[in-house]
C-alpha cells in the first residue's frame, strides 16, 4: 500500500516539522517523568495510603500493566482516527490518570489511577513515532523518533529528580499534580504546533493487526524483549549496587541517576543517527556493545567513585542506543500495521523490564552478589543479538529484500 502523504518539502518548511517534533518531545518528557517518579517515592506513597513499601511497589506494576494493555488495543481500535486528535485524546487520558493519582484517597483508587495513566503511554509514543516520521524525509525517520524519545531521557535528568525532591519535601501527591500540568502543556503544544494528520484512508483494525502476521515483527519484538531485558536486569538494582559496591549514599545515587539520564540522552540521539545510516548493522553492533558494557559493569563500579560515575554514564548510553533502531525496524517490517507495531515496542520494553528485574533477582536470591545482575544482562544482550542475526539472515535469504514501507500517517488536514 502506498502512502498518500506528500513529501516533507511540499508539506511545509522544515522548521514547522521541528516544532511539531518538539511538541511530541514535551509529551515524552511528561510521560517519562510520570513513569519513573513513583520509584523514588515508594516510602512516601506507602505512608500516605497506609500500606507497606512492597505493596506500594504494585503501583509501579499497575502503570506497567496499563502500558502493555493500552498500547496494542488503542493502536488497533483507533486506526481511522485523525492522528493529531488521537494524540490529544491520549494525552488528555494521561492527564486524567495523573490528576486522579494526586487525589486518590486509598490504595485501590491509586492502583486504578496509575493503570489509567499507563494506558496511553505506549500508544502515544507509537502514534507519535509514525507521525514524526511522516513529517521528515525517509532518511531522517529514526532521527525524528530519537528527538521525541529525548524528551523521555531528559525526564530522567531533570523531571524525575526534581519531582522526587518535591515529593519528599511536600508530599507524594504533588509530583503527580505536576506531571498532570506537564500533560496540559503537551496538549497545548500538540494543538498549536502539530499539523492535522488524517489517518490513511485504507487504515482499519484489520490492517493494523496484519502486522502480527509478519514473522519479522515478532523477531524484532523478541530482540527488544531479550536485549532490553539485559539492561533492566542491571538498572532495576542499580541503587543497591552503587550503595553496596561503591558505598555511595542514597542521596548521591539520585545524582548518579541524573548522570545515567544524560547518558540515555546521548544514546537515543546517537542511536537515531546510526539507524538512519545503516539500520541492521548498527543494531548488531549496538547489541555487541551492550553485552560488553554489561559484562564489565560489575567490575567497573568497584574500584572507585570516579570510575563508577563514568560506568553509569556509559551504561546510560547503551541503555537507550537500541530504542530508535528497534522502533525504525518495526515500522519497516510491519507493512500496513505500523502504528500497532510501533506501539507494541513500548509494551515490549515493559515486558523486558519485568524479565530483567526477575532474572536479576534470581541471581541475588542465590547469593551471588550485586556484580551478577549485569552479567546476567550481558547474557540476555547476546541472546538478543542472536535473534537479530536470525532476523537479518532470514531477510537476506529472500529472493527480493523488501524496501522500507512508506509511513502511513495520513495526509495533512
Amino acid at each position: 500500500m502506498t502512502s498518500n502523504l506528500p513529501s516533507p518539502s511540499r508539506s511545509g518548511p522544515a522548521r514547522h516539522a521541528n516544532w511539531a517534533i518538539f511538541a511530541l518531545s514535551i509529551g515524552g518528557f511528561a510521560i517519562g517523568t510520570g513513569e519513573f517518579v513513583s520509584m523514588g517515592l515508594l516510602p512516601n506513597i506507602a505512608t500516605g495510603v497506609n500500606i507497606s513499601i512492597p505493596t506500594a511497589g504494585h503501583v509501579i506494576s499497575a502503570y506497567a500493566i496499563g502500558v502493555m494493555v493500552g498500547a496494542p488495543l488503542i493502536a488497533a481500535f483507533t486506526a481511522r482516527w485523525d492522528r493529531r486528535r488521537l494524540l490529544l485524546a491520549l494525552m488528555a487520558l494521561f492527564v486524567l490518570g495523573n490528576l486522579a493519582s494526586a487525589v486518590a484517597p486509598n490504595y485501590p483508587s491509586l492502583m486504578l489511577a496509575r493503570f489509567v495513566a499507563g494506558l496511553p503511554h505506549g500508544a502515544f509514543f507509537g502514534i507519535g513515532a509514525v507521525v514524526g516520521a511522516s513529517l521528515v524525509a525517509p532518511n531522517r525517520r529514526a532521527w525524528a523518533f530519537s528527538m521525541m524519545m529525548a524528551g523521555l531521557t531528559v525526564a530522567n535528568v531533570v523531571g524525575v529528580p526534581l519531582t522526587t525532591l518535591i515529593g519528599q519535601q511536600w508530599g507524594w501527591r504533588w509530583p503527580y499534580s505536576l506531571v498532570g500540568l506537564l500533560g496540559l502543556l503537551t496538549l497545548a503544544a500538540v494543538l498549536f504546533w502539530l499539523p492535522e494528520r488524517k489517518a490513511d484512508q485504507f487504515a482499519s483494525m484489520r490492517t493494523e493487526l496484519s502486522a502480527l502476521r509478519q514473522p519479522q515483527v515478532w523477531l524484532a519484538l523478541l530482540t527488544g524483549t531479550v536485549g532490553f531485558g539485559g539492561m533492566f536486569a542491571t538498572y532495576s538494582y542499580i541503587t543497591p549496587t552503587l550503595t553496596t559496591l561503591v558505598h555511595f549514599s542514597a542521596t548521591a545515587v539520585t545524582g548518579l541517576l541524573a548522570i545515567y539520564g544524560c547518558g540515555m540522552t546521548v544514546g537515543v540521539v546517537l542511536g537515531g543517527r546510526l539507524a538512519d545510516r545503516a539500520l541492521m548493522p548498527s543494531l548488531y553492533v549496538s547489541l555487541v556493545i551492550t553485552a560488553a558494557v554489561l559484562l564489565g559493569f560489575g567490575w567497573a563500579v568497584g574500584p572507585g567513585k570516579p570510575q563508577a560515575m563514568l560506568a553509569v554514564f556509559v551504561f546510560g548510553i547503551t541503555g537507550s542506543l537500541l530504542v530508535p533502531m528497534l522502533q525504525t525496524r518495526l515500522m519497516d517490517v510491519a507493512r500496513d500495521g505500523q502504528a500497532l507495531a510501533a506501539a507494541l515496542n513500548h509494551s515490549t520494553l515493559n515486558l523486558a523490564n519485568a524479565l530483567g528485574a526477575w532474572l536479576g533477582g534470581v541471581v541475588l536470591d542465590a547469593g551471588l552478589g550485586y556484580r551478577w545482575p549485569s552479567r546476567v544482562g550481558a547474557i540476555l544482550a547476546v541472546a538478543g543479538l542472536a535473534v537479530a542475526l536470525v532476523s537479518g539472515w532470514l531477510e537476506r535469504s529472500r529472493p527480493e529484500r523488501p524496501e522500507p514501507v512508506p509511513v502511513t500517517a495520513g495526509a495533512p488536514g
